[in-house]
């Protein structure tokens, strides 16, 4: 269980310069299948299937110190932890507990003959601020889900985005580098043996690219990075066909992202439907609908449909209070023969191995490009493009290219102007100076400069939209172009 890569490096988590050993690690297990040999479910028999993922983030802030220029970044957590006074900061223990007890909870459930199911996705700014902060107890607990040999088919991690960036408004090589310095600080934490049992991705927000350019580099970076799966919200879709709502939310779907150049990449990607996340979860809902389904045919296979939900595993009572002895109720009295809990990795194993293709997988694409396609010729370029988008908004003011997300009314451009401009200031800068004249990854300049470039995209900044948030966000965007100013010649 111990680490190949160095977890801190000058003072820093480990975000980049192993390119070279991730790629090869991903490789050589790229074609293994990761829960097939231990999984307990007998597919054939059951009529349907479950699965829960936990939502796990905090941003780091400039906020470790009176002076907003000259503050420490910390974590959000190790902040509401020193003000217990401000807010709703009283509740920090309470996510702290939230972070560690699924390292307790399904180590228990197994002790006790049963089969405990749970993804887990974590972003990189709460697992540095967590060791940052001294909480290497809740890291060492996660450390054995990660790591045992005998809890893998329980617990399935997820990757992420490093900084918690909304996939359609980070620049497209910004996003890549995100995907990449997750896979380094997890490799550092758990293992690169860990960290090639990661396949399937969580986005930010839920939050997917619906303009063609950005949505065929954001399949093509997951590709890129390894990964077989996406997670994506059911109002983020439409079928390839006829732009209609998929027909079967419940059984996996083939994303197709084209190009204005006429280039196609594709991804498997799994439905979170629609609803209020938290409560969902933390009644377990998911359980309970499934298991008034039934199987379905697809292909030509009789296959259990799975019902997905993610929420934040920390925020609101429910979660907080609620979901352990729901999820203990639900654990304990789960049929395994009928309708299980399951990983979506050890679904997506057991329905392949049972003869179904990612061929034979229903086609969809991100919202609203079907009227795209109906219009442009295929590799009509980047400038046609973007004529036959502007004159869809001219026809249609609710016509956009904004992605989706959690929620169907929320716009992550519109009203960010703040934030976004000294972003978008920061990445070029970043790509000029860095990119561009290929500085080594490995180098602790380029290390700085990446760190606070990818503190700086968090949601959080966005979010919230002004106020003492949008400070935060300027102010780490200011400090990484002046690392890039003053560090690279």
């Amino acid at each position: 269980m111990t680490s190949d890569l160095t977890e801190i490096v000058d003072g820093l988590p480990n975000l980049s310069g192993s390119d070279d050993v991730i790629v090869q690690a991903l490789a050589a297990s790229r074609d293994q299948p990761v829960f097939l040999r231990d999984s307990r479910v007998p597919f054939h028999q059951i009529r349907s299937a479950s699965a829960v993922a936990l939502h796990m983030h905090q941003p780091l802030l400039p906020a470790g110190g009176a002076d907003l220029r000259s503050a420490r970044i910390i974590g959000n957590l190790q902040h509401m932890m020193e003000h217990p006074g401000v807010g709703d900061n009283h509740n920090a223990p309470v996510f702290l507990r939230c972070y560690q007890r699924m390292g307790e909870i399904v180590p228990q459930l197994l002790e006790e003959g049963k089969q405990p199911r749970v993804m887990l996705e974590y972003s990189g700014t709460l697992l540095y601020g967590l060791r940052q902060m001294g909480c290497g107890e809740v890291l060492d607990s996660l450390r054995v889900l990660a790591c045992r040999a005998d809890y893998r088919h329980a617990v399935e991690w997820l990757g992420a985005p490093w900084g918690h960036p909304v996939a359609p408004s980070t620049p497209t090589q910004d996003y890549r580098l995100h995907v990449r310095a997750w896979q380094h600080h997890f490799a550092a934490l758990f293992g690169v043996e860990a960290m090639t049992r990661v396949r399937g991705f969580s986005p930010s927000e839920m939050a997917l690219p619906n303009h063609p350019d950005v949505a065929y580099e954001f399949v093509r970076t997951l590709n890129d990075c390894g990964y077989r799966w996406v997670l994506v919200q059911e109002h983020t879709i439409e079928r390839r066909s006829d732009g209609a709502p998929p027909h079967f939310k419940h059984l996996p779907h083939r994303l197709m992202c084209s190009n204005s150049s006429g280039e196609t990449a594709s991804i498997v990607a799994v439905i979170k439907t629609q609803g209020s996340d938290t409560k969902l979860v933390g009644q377990m809902q998911p359980y309970y609908e499934a298991q008034g389904l039934l199987r379905i045919d697809l292909a030509g296979h009789s296959v259990p449909p799975l019902v997905v939900q993610i929420a934040d595993g920390e925020n609101g009572g429910v979660m907080m209070n609620e979901f352990p002895g729901k999820y203990f109720d639900v654990v304990r009295n789960a049929r395994l023969q009928e309708t299980p809990l399951m990983n979506v990795g050890e679904y997506l194993d057991q329905l392949f191995a049972a003869g179904v293709t990612v061929a034979d997988l229903p086609e969809i694409q991100p919202v609203r490009q079907k009227r795209i396609w109906d219009r442009l010729p295929a590799g009509a370029g980047p400038q046609r493009l973007e004529q036959v988008i502007a004159d869809l908004r001219r026809e249609d003011d609710r016509f956009n290219m904004e992605g989706g997300s959690w929620t169907s009314n929320r716009s992550w451009v519109r009203g960010y102007e703040d934030v976004l401009g000294p972003m978008e200031a920061a990445s070029a800068l970043f790509h000029e100076k860095a990119l561009c004249h290929k500085v080594d990854p490995g180098e602790p300049r380029y290390r700085n400069a990446l760190f606070h470039l990818l503190a700086s995209q968090t949601s959080c900044y966005r979010y919230w939209g002004q106020g003492t948030w949008t400070d935060y966000g300027r102010e780490i965007c200011r400090r990484t172009k002046d690392i890039l100013t003053y560090d690279f010649p």
